[in-house]
């Protein structure tokens, strides 16, 4: 069998990794011959819950699973990993002023970014999953220089499978006969779902997104609204954000970085923003469609944008900037 890798989880006291910690350990993300040795990392008052998290996957009986680490401290939280999936993050409060969320999750990143630094192994893949993903992922990379920035990522993914959902709803088919469809920018109500590339096979029957759904009103409309508003949806309903379409997401997103992406199609993740053929603006972390391959994503190039799009594309763009550059003045500071 394979030497054990390392995985770390953050904020694994939380509801998110509740729902994923499972799939981890059981083999569905790294392959089901694939021993497991999981870190969990919370902060210190979380730890009395992580006990009985543990205690939980230790009665799963679990055959992969080596062993299960429970800590507060970054020096064993980060040590020798090859992935690290971040989910805990501060969380929006009511009343809290954007800027203020940014400053929190700038200093809980930069910890983070220095601990992988310092700590992990260089070829580590990292995944950002707590809000604001795009930026807190930037700021982790920054703050871990000798990693490769493309080692870094955020998620998108469950964006991109609510995307692809709501199209299969619409025209009547499983999900898994839609594909293409694309996630550009922040994972943030600016995102921009884009079914413009999208492939449907609808009842044996291959055609493009928009000639399936037959409704370009709603295409340029309510499915954007939805995808864009739809973790406000969730909280709404449940009083509680998204937990198991999340982790199932990133699931999705750390397979594909491990086993790549099936030919011909493409998925959408959070990554470096650095001389691509879309205009897009250089040092953001910025969601584009990407094939993946021996582990290394690539982004789709060459697909034409039309002036519908483009507006879209730009504003998203926008805030990813001033994200970034209002972190930015933080991480000086």
């Amino acid at each position: 069998m394979a030497e054990p890798i390392r995985v770390l989880v953050t904020g694994a006291a939380g509801q998110i990794a509740y729902s994923l910690l499972y799939s981890i350990a059981k083999g569905d993300v790294f392959g089901k011959d694939q021993p497991i040795i999981l870190v969990l990392l919370d902060i210190t008052p979380m730890l009395p819950v992580l006990d009985g998290v543990v205690m939980e996957l230790q009665d799963c009986a679990l055959p992969l699973l080596r062993e299960v680490i429970p800590t507060d401290k970054v020096e064993v939280g980060f040590k020798d990993l090859d992935a690290a999936i971040l989910v805990g993050s501060m969380p929006r409060k009511e009343g809290m002023e954007r800027k203020d969320l940014l400053k929190a999750n700038v200093a809980i990143f930069k910890t983070q970014g220095e601990a992988l630094e310092k700590y992990a192994k260089k070829t580590v893949k990292v995944l950002v999953v707590g809000n604001p993903a795009n930026t807190n992922c930037l700021i982790a990379s920054k703050s871990a220089p000798s990693i490769p920035k493309e080692n870094f990522s955020c998620l998108t993914r469950l964006d991109h499978n609510r995307a692809r959902s709501q199209v299969a709803i619409r025209v009547g088919v499983p999900s898994d006969s839609v594909k293409n469809v694309i996630i550009w920018g922040n994972h943030s109500s600016t995102q921009y779902p884009d079914v413009h590339h999208a492939i449907v096979n609808n009842h044996g029957k291959e055609m493009s997104g928009f000639d399936a759904v037959n409704d370009e009103s709603w295409l340029k409309g309510d499915f954007i609204t939805t995808v864009q508003q739809r973790g406000a949806a969730v909280i709404k309903a449940r009083k509680l954000s998204s937990a198991m379409s999340a982790a199932k997401a990133i699931c999705d997103h750390m397979r594909d970085i491990w086993f790549g992406t099936p030919d011909g199609e493409w998925v959408s993740m959070g990554i470096y923003s650095t001389g691509n053929s879309y205009g897009v603006p250089d040092d953001l972390m910025y969601s584009f469609p990407v094939m993946i391959k021996n582990k290394t994503w690539k982004v789709v190039d060459g697909l034409s944008i039309n002036d519908f799009s483009r507006g879209k594309m730009d504003g998203t763009a926008a805030e990813l900037v001033e994200e970034r550059d209002t972190a930015l003045t933080f991480l000086g500071a």
